[in-house]
């Protein structure tokens, strides 16, 4: 049976922290920042946790 490769695109997004949960960056960062407040793209810089639900997905995915 071959080793099951984990998914490079997900493991560059995604990071485990020191608990056990999995850490993401936020999204609409990238263009059209003109428009989004200080406070707003403030807030966009920091990491979040993903939602309980998906986490076990995610898990599956960055782990080799």
């Amino acid at each position: 049976m071959p080793k099951m490769k984990s998914r490079s695109s997900a493991r560059k997004r995604f990071s485990l922290t020191a608990n056990g949960h999995v850490k993401r960056g936020k999204a609409f960062k990238s263009h059209i920042l003109n428009k989004k407040t200080r406070k707003r793209k403030r807030n966009l810089r920091q990491t979040t946790l993903v939602y309980e639900g998906v986490e076990k997905k995610v898990r599956t995915m960055i782990e080799v």
